[in-house]
């Protein structure tokens, strides 16, 4: 058993899936972002699916990659990737350095801004 091996109700311990474990070894108030922010992923399209890629969770619709997941390394402040970033314009969306995605950065111990995300997402999936 290793540290990411939670023990429920003194039963045997759970394994987290690698996916998972992204979630759980978060610090507040990152983690209840990055989950929250998950669920509306996922409960945005009944066809979206949450996958395990280059070690980061991926989303996809109809098994095309429409965004992930990931934190800042410096900061540790959660974003939202978006696959094809390049073609979605809106202010929001930052490029940065990269030339393919483009990201949504989230301020952790605020509410999710779900306007901004529900406008991003069905830009990222018009592009499939």
């Amino acid at each position: 058993m290793n540290k990411f091996t939670p023990k429920i109700n003194n039963r045997k311990p759970v394994v987290l899936r690698d996916i998972d474990r992204f979630f759980w070894e978060k610090p507040e108030p990152a983690k209840s972002c990055l989950n929250a922010l998950r669920h509306y992923i996922l409960a945005f399209d009944p066809e979206i699916t949450e996958v395990w890629r280059y070690s980061m969770p991926f989303y996809l619709l109809r098994g095309k990659r429409i965004c992930y997941i990931w934190t800042e390394k410096r900061t540790g402040r959660p974003y939202l990737g978006i696959v094809d970033g390049k073609l979605v314009d809106h202010p929001q969306l930052l490029a940065e350095k990269r030339s393919r995605m483009k990201i949504f950065l989230i301020e952790p111990a605020e509410d999710l801004p779900v306007d901004t995300l529900r406008e991003i997402l069905q830009m990222a999936i018009s592009l499939r």
